[in-house]
């Protein structure tokens, strides 16, 4: 197994497929990109722009190009000796009609093959989904869309279904019976009881009605097709049947205004494998395990061995055949058991690259007996975005953000908060669940027979809501010290919570750390084992939407730090701190990936690294905030509260954060922006929500934005703003090149997600999923190389000039990454040393040493600039650093060469920053 040197992440979609990738592979490997990263590429649900929603993984999805372009992509690949890390998806399916496994257990449910395919509680206590599937896609309530006329029964040479617009339910089998002997003399009478169609009819009766209900399995299923062969074949023959089918359907389907006549379709729907039913009754009734709270996702028992192979089967044909170098796992967490999973597919697909998509809280390690390489990089991101959070200005900023929004809550006290919001609404119905299935479970012992289905169902709310990390990972085996100390310290903090539900969250502990009663049965003991696990894979969706999704809306003392893998109840980290996880990944995940921006972020890593510049300057920062709070108070609309002021203070850092450099398009930035405070105020669930849209205080807020960002020379807010947001983000440039270096260096495989080799100041998706325009970026590379080859001096000059057109940070990662490509096993497998710094701006300097054998590279990165130089200037040369140096180790290189401007240095045992940042703001030594 060869990890990747570098990855490329792009997200494919309709408009931009297998064809389109392979026309910017040049451009990628010309970067010096060796791996492209690519989003889910297995047939998915019509139009979908993301791929995660998979209706079969045993083909492609046509919508991206047909196999013959995907091979051509995966030869150009192979002729620029590039590979491909394919994003897989095995926790969830799109819970759609496209879907074959899905709609084969809709129509013949327990007779269906796939009947154990999904991640179903068919014996459920609620009886109106007792040995059905839930399936909550209406718009309103059942009773209304029946009677609307909004539920169609339709007849195809499929059979017959229930269609509600897009989405088709097939009927099973014996539903036909009652459509078709409807009126059935009348049919008799016109063709006569001698007719051979009408006997031919009649037999399908008779089967209908006695031979197929006493098969099963494939037998009931071949029957099945047979009978509806049969009954197609009269419905094309026969004029009459057709006629008498169709009107039969037309008076099943009713009549709008006239509910009796929906009575007859609504006894057919109340026999099937599935219910329909509103879209909100998901919350709280359900009885399928959903990715996080959508719907629309159905969750996949990939823990069962058949359901696994089925899944895999083509990925393994894509590794074998020489398409796939790698995969990564999206959503490792929801697994019901992570490491059997994880050992089943590093078996299956062998000598392959594997990471997982894993969010780390705190000092949370990876689990060492997993076979992967490591995460997907938000470790690393978490990590390299504090970085550049000047920590001594936590309080400054704290004071600010209370004043300005009123929000005086603990980040602990809102995090317990939200994630209770969340289990008690969008959650509600796998909490149910969950403490049904503990209550079956307690009733078996007597000192625990008196816990009520209520007490259990509270006390395992406030245990996940109190729980510090995404999840345990306690197998049949047992657990670790590590898993078993979250628990007890979670029970502990719950106890104090809710001490009236101390017993009840006892009991919860004892099976949780699976402490046994004396002589249990196996049986009970694995009864045990698997409420534990089912636990497990809730608390990850509960924190998920709790915290990342709930949380990171509504805290917004510095938003920067908001962001997937963080936690902006820390205000940033230490130096200490970044070297210390460097070492950690230089000892262990040497292949790890290491991630700045994903489809996933909520701010693009430019942006972050913007904001994090306010970190720097409380007094200018709030002083600013104030003034354009007083500008724009009177820009609300009469009588209305919104935007409040924790929003207000959202939307002035959105604004400094997203803002283009000149010259830039108002009426663009004005129209996403407009688009992404809706989602945000949703997604903070303070005002408004998903379930419960305020779409008073969602359009009062989009006509602030409008008013705040209008077109005019009369813009007071704007004229006001522009001159700090500008200041700001030339800052800004410094922190970004400096975290591109980090990134480019470290220790771990770093990922570029698409569009960011330039300036990029992209919001949460759809945002930034824009398209990139490639042929552009393709062009300034090739010009850059060739400035680079007849005049670097001048080229270097030309960039730092014109740095905000974004050429500056392209020309930084193909130089880098070149280095990269030049000394592979050094930036692979070599040794992670910090570096001291001394002098006057020790902490404002990031320096580190590779080692590999006779290669050496020394990394330096500036940050907290806004003290070293004025806007617009560059921390270069010794009238910055003064007496600021990096001490060399003794058994350094001699003479040493900068990766990006070609400049060279000959070894000292102390090196003045001013000498290594004389050229550029950011270096690479380089020494072999």
């Amino acid at each position: 197994m060869t990890p990747p040197i570098a990855t490329y992440r792009l997200q494919f979609n309709p408009n931009f497929g297998f064809d389109a990738a392979r026309e910017i592979v040049d451009y990628l490997h010309n970067l010096g990109i060796s791996t492209i990263y690519a989003s889910p590429i297995f047939k998915a649900r019509s139009g979908s722009n993301h791929g995660y929603d998979v209706v079969d993984p045993r083909v492609l999805n046509p919508e991206l190009g047909s196999p013959e372009a995907f091979s051509g992509l995966i030869e150009k690949l192979h002729e620029c000796e590039m590979s491909w890390l394919q994003d897989i998806v095995p926790n969830h399916m799109a819970y759609d009609s496209n879907n074959p496994f899905l709609v084969d257990v809709l129509e013949y449910g327990t007779n269906s093959e796939y009947y154990h395919f999904f991640d179903i509680q068919w014996e459920h206590p609620d009886r109106d989904i007792n040995g059905k599937i839930l399936a909550p896609f209406l718009g309103s309530f059942y009773g209304q869309c029946l009677e609307n006329g909004e539920l169609k029964l339709e007849y195809s040479e499929a059979g017959l279904s229930i269609n509600y617009y897009q989405l088709r339910f097939p009927l099973r089998i014996e539903s036909y019976t009652e459509l078709l002997t409807h009126n059935l003399g009348e049919l008799r009478r016109l063709l006569g009881r001698e007719h051979p169609d009408f006997i031919k009819l009649l037999g399908v009766l008779y089967l209908l009605k006695g031979a197929i209900t006493e098969t099963e399995k494939r037998q009931y299923k071949d029957q099945a097709a047979f009978v509806k062969g049969l009954i197609w074949e009269l419905y094309q023959s026969n004029p009459e049947i057709r006629t008498f089918i169709d009107r039969n359907v037309e008076t099943f389907n009713g009549t709008v205004g006239n509910p009796d006549s929906f009575d007859s379709l609504d006894r057919i729907l109340g026999n099937q494998y599935f219910r329909l039913a509103f879209w909100k009754v998901g919350a709280e009734e359900l009885n399928y395990r959903r990715f996080f709270t959508i719907n629309e996702l159905i969750c996949v028992s990939i823990e069962e061995e058949t359901v696994f192979d089925l899944t895999h089967s083509y990925i393994n044909k894509l590794v074998e055949n020489g398409s796939f170098q790698g995969v990564r796992v999206d959503h490792i967490d929801g697994l019901y058991d992570p490491k059997q999973y994880l050992d089943r597919l590093s078996e299956q697909l062998g000598d392959t690259y594997i990471v997982v998509e894993k969010i780390l809280e705190g000092n949370e390690t990876l689990p060492e007996d997993w076979a992967i390489q490591g995460t997907s990089g938000y470790d690393f991101l978490y990590t390299v975005n504090n970085l550049f959070c000047q920590t001594a200005n936590e309080a400054a900023f704290t004071r600010i953000y209370q004043r300005f929004s009123g929000q005086w809550r603990s980040y602990h006290e809102l995090e317990v908060h939200c994630k209770r919001l969340i289990a008690e609404t969008n959650l509600a119905g796998d909490i149910e669940n969950l403490a049904n299935f503990l209550k079956q479970l307690a009733s078996q012992y007597r000192y625990a027979s008196d816990f009520t289905l209520g007490g259990l169902r509270r006390a395992i709310q406030e245990l996940l809501v109190v729980f510090p990390i995404y999840r345990t990972y306690i197998t049949p085996t047992g657990l670790n010290r590590r898993d078993r100390s979250h628990i007890e310290r979670a029970v502990q903090a719950a106890k104090r919570q809710k001490p009236q539900l101390a017993n009840e969250l006892s009991f919860i502990e004892k099976l949780w750390l699976l402490d046994y009663d004396e002589d249990m049965s196996e049986a009970e003991k694995a009864q045990w084992t698997h409420f534990v696990m089912r636990m497990q894979q809730f608390s990850g969706p509960l924190m998920a939407k709790g915290v990342e999704d709930t949380l990171f809306y509504i805290y917004n003392r510095l938003i920067s730090l908001n962001e997937v893998g963080g936690s902006p109840g820390r205000f940033g980290i230490t130096l200490s701190e970044f070297h210390g996880f460097n070492q950690q990944q230089a000892t262990y995940w040497t292949e790890s990936m290491n991630a700045s921006s994903t489809h996933d972020t909520k701010r693009s890593e430019d942006m972050r690294a913007r904001l994090n510049v306010l970190s720097e300057l409380p007094e200018e920062w709030e002083a600013a905030v104030t003034s354009w709070k007083q500008i724009n108070q009177n820009r609300r609309q009469d009588d209305s509260e919104s935007p409040d002021t924790n929003d207000e203070y959202f939307l002035y850092q959105t604004l400094v954060g997203v803002f283009p450099f000149d010259p830039y398009d108002l009426g663009n930035v004005r129209d996403r922006v407009e688009q992404y405070v809706v989602k945000a105020v949703r997604e903070a669930k303070v005002h408004t929500a998903w379930l419960r849209p305020d779409t008073d205080y969602e359009e009062a807020f989009v006509e602030f934005v409008r008013q705040v960002l209008a077109d005019g020379d009369d813009n007071e807010f704007l004229a006001a703003f522009r001159p700090f947001q500008q200041k700001i983000a030339g800052y800004g440039m410094l922190n970004s090149l400096s975290q591109t270096l980090l990134k480019l260096t470290a220790p771990g495989v770093p990922d570029l997600y698409q569009g960011t080799e330039l300036w990029d100041f992209s919001l949460v998706d759809p945002d930034n999923r824009r398209p990139v325009d490639y042929g552009r970026q393709a062009q300034l590379l090739h010009d850059l190389q060739n400035w680079a080859a007849a005049d670097l001096p001048g080229l270097l000059a030309d960039l730092k000039y014109n740095a905000s057109d974004g050429r500056i940070k392209l020309f930084s990662i193909h130089r880098l990454l070149s280095t990269r490509h030049q000394y592979r096993e050094l930036f692979d497998r070599g040794e992670y040393r910090p570096l001291r710094v001394t002098g006057k701006h020790a902490d404002r300097v990031v320096a580190f040493l590779r080692k590999s054998g006779e290669a050496q590279a020394i990394a330096i990165a500036p940050r907290f600039c806004t003290e070293l130089v004025e806007p617009g200037e560059f921390p270069l040369g010794n009238d910055v650093w003064g007496n600021t140096a990096v001490e060399i180790p003794g058994s350094a290189a001699q003479t040493w060469v900068e990766a990006i401007s070609g400049r060279s240095l000959s070894r000292h045992t102390t090196l003045s920053v001013g000498q290594l940042l004389a050229d550029f703001p950011i270096a690479l030594w380089v020494s072999d």
